[in-house]
């Protein structure tokens, strides 16, 4: 399939002092989580649900509804859309730059969300490859503040090779205290020498290259796998995983030696990356064993309302039950 163009989902101007630079913001990510639909067991009827009153059970329309705020103890203020609307951010159109910062005095922790800033029209092209340059070259980051979807964020932007990044951010006042919210925290001071040493060794041990494409989601991967399975009819054989026992750290500088010599064994015994990705796609579907009977009937659930005719199916194969 070929996509089009990816759609910006704020258009507005960066503003760097008296230059002003037309921009599209753009999405950085995207969520692979899978979603379902809920439907009552044995049927194809989905489950929806509907805004009640909970004293009379009667449904309510949207438009008949307004938000409370909880002061506790059973108060509420009630507030309307419309009285809402008028504590909501002036809408703007405009990324204004107030400050350029080391990227490093910033604690991640700070970072929502990155989007990538695109210039809106050739005019604007000149301008957008200034402003990337020279914070390249000054290895700075510009801070701003942005208006999207009625929220106001305060922003980062900072150059890429080809692009500039904006991470939306939390306010200072958004960000738990560790030491309000975890005040028995461990320090530091009862560390031997020795330990240290020998942590330092395992660090050093495991020390490597970043590589985005090592690491995947063997959740989804799973998942995937099963539904693909089940549309085809194959049978799903399901069983329950016991959690690795724990062990009792009663040594700590013996169980630092011990990781150690595993880590040495693991990366010796280590198969290529090429065939790390082969094995890896070619085990996806571990839980899922072909159905005994060709033309095992699948389990895809229909929705209500449509109508299929019903081909002969071979008896289905026996069914094993989780244990």
């Amino acid at each position: 399939m070929i996509w089009g163009m990816p759609r910006a989902i704020w258009k507005g101007a960066l503003n760097f002092g008296l230059v002003n630079v037309p921009v599209g913001v753009y999405s950085a990510t995207q969520d692979k989580t899978i979603h379902f639909n809920q439907f009552e067991e044995g049927t194809s009827d989905r489950i929806r649900y509907k805004k009640v009153n909970e004293r009379t059970g009667d449904e309510v329309p949207a438009g008949k509804i307004v938000k409370g705020f909880d002061l506790g103890g059973g108060e509420y203020v009630l507030l309307s859309d419309e009285e809402l609307e008028s504590a909501e951010p002036q809408k703007s159109r405009l990324i204004e730059i107030t400050d350029f910062v080391d990227l490093d005095q910033i604690d991640p922790v700070f970072y929502r969300s990155t989007y990538y800033l695109a210039p809106e029209g050739e005019a604007a092209n000149k301008a957008y490859a200034l402003l990337r340059q020279v914070m390249r070259n000054a290895n700075k980051v510009a801070i701003g503040t942005v208006v999207m979807r009625n929220k106001e964020y305060p922003v980062t932007i900072r150059p890429d090779d080809d692009v500039l990044k904006m991470e939306t951010m939390y306010f200072a006042d958004e960000i738990r205290s560790p030491s309000k919210e975890l005040p028995d925290l461990p320090d530091a001071s009862e560390l031997s020498d020795r330990e240290l040493s020998m942590a330092d060794l395992l660090l050093e041990s495991m020390e490597s290259e970043w590589d985005p494409d090592k690491y995947h989601d063997t959740h989804r991967e799973k998942v995937e796998a099963l539904i693909e399975a089940k549309r085809s009819g194959s049978e799903i054989v399901t069983s329950v995983e016991e959690s690795p026992a724990s062990t009792k750290v009663v040594d700590l500088m013996e169980v630092l030696s011990a990781s150690i010599d595993s880590v040495k064994s693991q990366r010796t015994a280590k198969p290529s990356s090429t065939t790390a990705k082969s094995a890896r796609g070619s085990s996806r579907a571990t839980p899922i064993k072909k159905a005994a009977k060709a033309g095992a009937p699948t389990t895809t659930a229909k929705r209500a309302g449509r109508s299929s005719k019903a081909t002969p199916k071979a008896k289905p194969a026996p069914r094993r039950k989780a244990s």
